[in-house]
């Protein structure tokens, strides 16, 4: 079966190795990243996921301050593999910061009573949709990406350097840039496992 979304997601996938040359422009890059979010549907449509996308200095100065923010907590002889690690991460053309907007949250809590519980779940699942969306989007445009979480960690010291308000709660990390290695195959677990069919 041929389905043209399908055929879409199966380009998604985790690069680590990243480059600075992008095939699009960074105001492409940035209309791009910025479509997808916008479409990526959300409960209530609430619309309550935020995204900052930082390029050039601005990317570098977040992984320093990640790098910064992880050296007291990871022991000095394994630091090392951390820092070059993260520096994968800086080697990108820029990242997207992923938040929600607790603001949005709590408005729709009070509206709706009765699923008060329920907003902060659909909160996340609205967010996990949003990232989705853009590293997919990323992708087709052969640009690569991954998702990381340094959060809650870093979410301070961000919210600091870049002004962040307050109501915004971090949620992810999503670095890109170009392909610069081999994308790994995918592996899936078995079907028995994952679906329970009734016809």
């Amino acid at each position: 079966m041929h389905n043209l979304f399908i055929e879409s997601i199966k380009k998604r996938r985790s690069q680590y190795a990243l480059g600075k040359n992008l095939t699009l422009s960074q105001a492409e890059t940035t209309e791009l990243i910025q479509e997808a979010v916008r479409q990526a549907p959300s409960a209530f449509n609430s619309q309550s996921t935020r995204a900052v996308i930082l390029y050039a200095e601005h990317n570098q100065a977040l992984w320093d301050l990640v790098k910064e923010s992880l050296r007291p907590l990871v022991p000095a002889d394994n630091f090392a593999a951390t820092k070059t690690k993260v520096n994968s991460f800086a080697a990108g053309a820029g990242t997207v910061l992923f938040y929600e907007d607790q603001t949005v949250v709590e408005g729709l809590q009070e509206r709706f009573a009765l699923y008060a519980d329920n907003f902060p779940v659909w909160s996340e699942h609205a967010n996990a949709i949003a990232q989705f969306s853009v590293w997919t989007a990323l992708a087709n445009a052969d640009i690569g990406a991954s998702l990381q979480h340094y959060n809650p960690v870093i979410d301070a010291a961000v919210a600091a350097h870049w002004d962040i308000p307050s109501n915004w709660t971090l949620r992810a990390q999503m670095p890109f840039g170009s392909n610069e290695g081999e994308l790994s195959e995918k592996t899936y677990i078995a079907d028995a496992e994952r679906f329970l069919i009734f016809a």
